[in-house]
């Protein structure tokens, strides 16, 4: 049987990957989402380690990119297991608003997201959900469906209170979500040239059952200084320039 041919494309190599964020449209929201993997696709050991599958330019591109877009978006899970920052500390420019999902309202109120430093802070629940919270930190209220708030409700409900451009960075499960919801527009995937062989896997999307259904994104590579190589895949279009 005769293999099926394949559109033929060229990777692009791009010298700055945030430039696609910086000239998002104004009049609707821009979306880009990151991970980190090893080689083969793990982003942390079967005993959760994932401190560091990347090395320190990729760290310097999350902050890169944190410095960008208006806010950054996480996951309660990520909160409660890393308890990060996320704000600018490896690069020159501004803090982004800080936003974690939390459905159910279990993100602690001493969580370092929530440090007043002058910094918007947001967090985003189910409309009966409580919880304390610090003062200063605003609450957006989003249609739970089952134990998730969908995403696209989401990222109108921060373009609506100013957050025009977004970068999601966690967890696996938050950006997979939202690829699956079709909001992401940009997706940058660091690869770490590490073999784990086993442990938790990175993006989890809807199954599909034909190669021909598979997401071809038009793809940047990026080589960075120690070896990492950031896929910058835009998601609004293919291999054969179709829009998305």
């Amino acid at each position: 049987m005769a293999r099926a041919s394949l559109p033929s494309h060229t990777p692009r190599v791009e010298s700055d990957p945030c430039a696609p964020v910086r000239n998002a449209p104004a009049d609707r929201p821009f979306v880009v989402a990151q991970l980190g993997q090893s080689l083969d696709g793990r982003i942390a050991t079967p005993t959760g380690e994932s401190r560091w599958i990347n090395q320190s330019s990729a760290l310097d591109h999350v902050h890169r990119l944190r410095a960008t877009v208006d806010g950054v978006v996480v996951g309660v899970g990520t909160v409660v297991a890393d308890d990060p920052l996320l704000n600018v500390r490896r690069v020159p420019g501004r803090h982004p608003v800080r936003v974690v999902i939390d459905p159910s309202g279990r993100c602690p109120a001493t969580a370092k997201v929530f440090n007043d430093d002058g910094v918007r802070r947001i967090v985003v629940r189910a409309p009966e959900t409580a919880g304390e919270l610090p003062d200063g930190v605003e609450v957006l209220r989003v249609e739970a469906y089952g134990r998730t708030l969908a995403p696209r409700e989401i990222v109108t409900a921060l373009f609506n209170a100013g957050v025009r451009t977004m970068l999601v960075e966690g967890g696996a499960w938050t950006v997979s979500q939202f690829i699956d919801a079709g909001v992401v527009d940009r997706l940058h995937v660091m690869v770490a040239p590490m073999i784990l062989g086993s442990g938790k896997t990175g993006l989890k999307l809807r199954p599909i059952a034909r190669l021909a259904d598979a997401r071809r994104p038009v793809t940047g590579v990026h080589v960075m200084p120690d070896g990492d190589v950031l896929f910058d895949c835009d998601l609004r279009s293919s291999w054969e320039g179709e829009k998305a």
